[in-house]
Parts: structure tokens; sequence; C-alpha cells
């Protein structure tokens, strides 16, 4: 850890420049010949990365940060706080230590966590800032993880692993058994420490083949941020063999959508419809989970075609995703996209549908914009159709 970087007219500078782009910084001759420029132009780009992201980081003082990649690759405090409701009891140990901000979270539900990091450097930084932000229940050992549970020898409630998907020799990886460390490799090893185990991965990490790859796995949370999937967690619990719950969140800047179901529950029942006055489209946590079917149960909608994954009624809902009130409906024609969409003004999208966006926009002169909402896709019928409708919601 650079403590050179907390001299109080460094932090000064840092905070003063924190509207400034770093390239032109980064052009300057260093004002501090007793620290390193570098270091100090990347405190910068790592805390205007944490504003939004890491607000108590960035709101409290003489905080040390890792570089600006680091701070990318880290959980925000929006999904490190639903985490946090999801683990109990006494004690916790985070294998991945990393920045620690999933642990500073953790430590708010837990009364005592274990911050495991194999960077020296970090795990002193970590521990640095967490009393910068006055947490005391969160104890940063340096080190191998699994080295660090043989030699604690002690029970934990929970294990929290978030394992590198970076591979020396794969480069970016996504499969579990290629990250570091390997979770499937070490699952007996683990609930010897644990009765229950929360696994992050990537968020393009299919479900089924990380289910492939785990064990008495009890849920699965799909967390989305503003409609964008951040983070996937498997849940798991030693010798549990029952059905598996899928819990999809969307994290929304004045609300939450949440939308739960049971793993391979048998719902075969799915009513199909033509368009009606409504269409609703799935958030994409939703969209992930693959509970398509489970949607239509549980919100009394009829879906549009099998493979669509769009949704209409009569009667207008509060749905998890995008609502949109149709205002008309046509057959995909050229005689249909010339009189009623070339050269005109709209937001486009696709689903089960054969041409791009890019495509249709080029095709029929549409411009990008306005408060038409049009989506192309195809019906009951097989028949491929254009909407044009309101957004609602």
């Amino acid at each position: 850890m650079d403590k050179s970087l907390l001299a109080i007219e460094i932090q000064e500078f840092i905070n003063s420049n924190l509207t400034i782009d770093v390239a032109k910084l980064a052009l300057q001759k260093n004002k501090f010949p007793n620290a390193d420029w570098p270091s100090i132009l990347n405190q910068i780009a790592a805390k205007q990365k944490a504003k939004n992201k890491l607000p108590t980081w960035f709101d409290a003082q003489n905080i040390i940060y890792p570089s600006k990649i680091s701070i990318e690759q880290t959980s925000s405090e929006k999904t490190a706080d639903y985490k946090s409701k999801l683990v109990s009891g006494d004690t916790l140990i985070d294998l991945t230590g990393g920045f620690g901000v999933d642990d500073y979270y953790f430590a708010k539900k837990v009364n005592q966590v274990v911050h495991c990091e194999i960077n020296d450097d970090l795990s002193k930084t970590v521990a640095h800032n967490f009393k910068q932000l006055k947490t005391q229940n969160i104890l940063c050992i340096e080190g191998d993880s699994l080295e660090i549970l043989k030699n604690l020898n002690q029970k934990f409630d929970w294990i929290y692993i978030d394992p590198s998907r970076r591979s020396d020799t794969k480069g970016k990886v996504f499969m579990l058994k290629d990250c570091l460390p390997n979770v499937p490799e070490h699952f007996d090893f683990y609930f010897g420490f644990a009765a229950h185990i929360m696994i992050k991965t990537a968020p393009i990490l299919d479900i089924s083949a990380g289910l492939s790859e785990l064990k008495n796995v009890s849920a699965i949370h799909i967390i989305a941020v503003e409609n964008e999937v951040k983070e996937l967690l498997f849940i798991l619990e030693k010798n549990y063999n029952q059905s598996i719950k899928i819990n999809t969140i969307n994290l929304l800047k004045n609300n939450t959508e949440a939308f739960s179901f049971n793993l391979n529950s048998n719902t075969n029942i799915t009513a199909y419809s033509l368009p009606k006055k409504y269409i609703y489209e799935p958030n994409a946590a939703i969209m992930k989970s693959g509970g398509f079917d489970e949607i239509t149960q549980q919100y009394k909608v009829e879906k549009l075609h099998q493979h669509s994954h769009l949704y209409t009624s009569d009667n207008l809902i509060d749905f998890p995703g995008r609502t949109f009130e149709i205002e008309s409906s046509f057959e995909y024609s050229k005689q249909n996209m010339k009189s009623l969409l070339e050269n005109k003004k709209a937001n486009i999208t696709i689903r089960n549908f054969p041409e791009t966006v890019e495509t249709i926009r080029k095709k029929w002169k549409i411009n990008d914009g306005g408060n038409v909402y049009c989506f192309f896709t195809t019906d009951a019928n097989n028949n491929k159709i254009v909407l044009l409708c309101s957004k609602l919601k």
C-alpha cells in the first residue's frame, strides 16, 4: 500500500481534479516529486469510477483505490446490499475478498467476516479502507484462501466465493472449472467448513452450464441493475437435493422488480394469443432466468409466440419489465412498411424475427428515437408482424 498517497496535499489534489480528464492530467508534470505520478492519476481515475458505483467509498476520507479496472470489476454497493440480505448467522469467510465491497455489507448482517486476499498490497489497502469506513468486524488476512481455511480450522456459517474469471493460459473464462479458485474441485473441502456457500459467477454464464458444474444448489439469484444483468449467484447448501428456486431482481432507481419460480416446475400450460390492447416485455433478469412459461401463470397474461417472449392482455397489469399500449399492428410487408414506417422515427425492438435492428433501419430508412416504439416479432400464427406502441412504463 502506497502511504504517500495519503499526504494531505495529494488527497486535496485528487479531490480537486475528479472532473478532469485523466488523459489530460497525464500530460502535466508531476507536482509531487516524492510520490509516483501514475499512482496519483490512477487514484483520480478509480475515484471517478467509484462516484456512482461506490458512493460510501467516494464520500469517505483517505480511501486508497486499486486500479481503475478493479473498480470496474468489483460489486456495486447496490448488488452488495442485496447479497447481504441472503446471509445470516455469526461468521462468514470471503475466499476472494478483492476490494471488499461485498464484505462491508456482509459485516452489517454477520457478526464476524474474514476477508481473504492473495494480493498482499490489496489486502493491506482494504484493511486500511475498512478503518476509514469505521468497520471493525472484518478481519483481513493475506494469502491463499485454501491455506487460510486450513490454518483457521473453524466452522463458518457462510463461505462466499467470487472466482477470478481470468486465466493465465485461457484469458477470460466463464466456466467455473477454469476460474480461480476451481470451485467444483473443492466442494467437499468447502463443505467441511460451512453448510452454506454463495458463489458469484459471470453474468454471461448459462444457468444450465453452472448447474452442470455445481451440486447441492438450493437457489439461484439473478441480479440486474437498471435492466442490465450484473451478477449471477448460486446458493449451495450441504446435502441439499430438492427443487431449486430461481429469484430474479431488477434494481431500479425508485423501486425493484422481483420474480421467482421453482426450476423445472413442469409448467407446461402456456396460453397464446394474437396481440391484445397491451404488450409486455420482461426485464433482463427474467429473460436470463428462462422462466417464460411461469410468467403466463403468475401474471395471467398470454404469450404472442413460443419463442417471442412478449406477452399481451386486454387489462393493464403491473408487470416486471416494460409495458406498452398497442396503437396498431400489421403484417410485415413491403407495402405496409412503405406506407406506415418508411422515413419515420421510431425505437425498434426485435423478438423472434429474422432481421436485425440495423437491417430494418437501413432497409426502411427509420431513424432512432421519438415516442413511437416498434416491435418486430412473430405471432401465434407464425406470421411476421409489427406492433406500433406507446410506452407506459
